[in-house]
């Protein structure tokens, strides 16, 4: 006689779930399309502040952080046709097993004298340095058996926020640009064992505000915090981590900062520079830098070149020009970002329509990126913009208030 066959038992949540994931996927993007969040790519067929969309329609572009336009500087793209030319077109593996070429180790000491810093460390991204560092700044506590306690802005970029999390580190979070509200932060950490590390934007992606970095520089000197900077969006003197590069102005305290190559110098990547320790530190134990394949030399090069440009003559001349850009819109912004917030995920997606109508291409932003109910445009201002085109947006904007009184 057959042994009797006994009916495997249905898992409640595999019983349940019968439709396919690409079917979950279609009614997932529905409630965002529900709710004004789905996102769709735009092609532009041109780089620069004046480009062209993919069916031929002239524009203005106020989107990329390019912030100098030094992407298409004839010096920037010269050096990376010919690193290019001289290594190929990419670095092979992680500069831990294939190591580095000359211009990884150039734009690398290039950077730390740029950030005032002992030593720097190239990563694939901006993105991978934040969560880069503070993945390695959790596992020293951890080794040394002196856990750290990370105090963030509540309006820190994504990348430091999803590096909080990867860290597993104990975290609380403080109101926006409150350095009394971080000290309380701080304290807590302290009060529980453990070592703070006070982290920060120094210029705020989408509000364009500043951080009170000479406040949190004094708070980490008196506290034995170590303060970590994301300096991306810092283009204008006083309104980064240069004001806390020098010894005397910040007190004696330990400072990290976390660069971008992507903005102000028109290429791709990110950085860490610092104490040499710390930075050696990274190196071994940044699992997004030992884990990625290095910086192509092509974009290092371009990196170096723009560096070179933004901190001669040139570049003088371009930082008073943006300047003057962003003053045609918001002479009291302190960055190159200017946000225009009108509410609702709808009101804004209607006004950059209403904007690129007019070739203006101004793009919404919407939550989760902003808090509910504080969507906005976003204007990049760029030293290549002419006064023209700043004073044809600030008219469009006008009109559009105008017509809409209720933002």
């Amino acid at each position: 006689m057959e042994p009797e066959k006994r009916a495997q038992p249905h898992h409640p949540i595999a019983a349940a779930s019968t439709s396919r994931w690409s079917d979950l996927a279609r009614e997932a993007a529905e409630q965002l399309r529900a709710q004004d969040r789905w996102r769709v790519i735009r092609t532009l067929a041109d780089t620069g502040v004046r480009s062209r969309l993919a069916d031929g329609r002239a524009v203005v572009q106020f989107a990329s952080n390019d912030y100098f336009g030094l992407s298409e500087h004839p010096a920037v793209i010269e050096a990376a046709i010919a690193a290019t030319r001289r290594w190929g077109t990419g670095a092979g593996a992680s500069r831990l097993v294939v190591g580095s070429r000359p211009i990884h180790d150039d734009l690398e000491a290039a950077l730390a004298d740029w950030k005032h810093a002992e030593a720097a460390l190239l990563f694939a991204t901006g993105y991978a340095a934040n969560v880069g560092v503070l993945v390695a700044l959790a596992r020293l506590g951890a080794a040394l058996g002196a856990p750290i306690g990370i105090v963030s802005d509540e309006l820190n970029h994504a990348s430091i926020i999803d590096g909080i999390r990867l860290s597993a580190a104990p975290f609380n979070i403080y109101a926006h640009a409150d350095a009394e509200a971080a000290r309380q932060r701080v304290v807590e950490h302290l009060d529980a064992g453990r070592r703070p590390v006070i982290v920060t934007d120094s210029v705020f992606s989408m509000d364009g505000d500043l951080a009170p970095l000479g406040d949190l520089a004094q708070l980490a000197a008196e506290t034995s915090a170590l303060l970590v900077i994301d300096d991306a969006h810092a283009v204008f003197a006083g309104c980064g981590a240069d004001l806390v590069a020098s010894a005397p102005s910040r007190g004696g305290a330990e400072v990290v900062v976390v660069g971008t190559l992507s903005k102000s110098l028109g290429s791709l990547g990110g950085f860490v520079a610092g104490p040499t320790a710390l930075v050696d530190w990274c190196r071994n134990t940044s699992r997004s830098f030992i884990f990625s394949t290095a910086t192509p030399p092509g974009v290092a090069a371009a990196a170096l070149a723009a560096l070179e440009v933004l901190q001669g003559a040139e570049g003088v001349e371009l930082t008073a020009k943006l300047r003057r850009n962003v003053d045609v819109l918001a002479p009291a912004q302190a960055s190159a970002v200017v946000p225009v917030v009108v509410g609702t995920a709808e009101r804004a997606l209607e006004w950059s329509d209403k904007l690129l109508e007019r070739s203006m291409f101004v793009p919404a932003i919407r939550p989760p990126t902003v808090p509910e109910g504080s969507s906005r445009l976003r204007v990049a201002v760029s030293a290549r913009h002419a006064t023209g085109d700043l004073e044809a947006l600030r008219e469009a904007l006008a009109d559009l208030r105008r017509l809409d009184p209720t933002t």
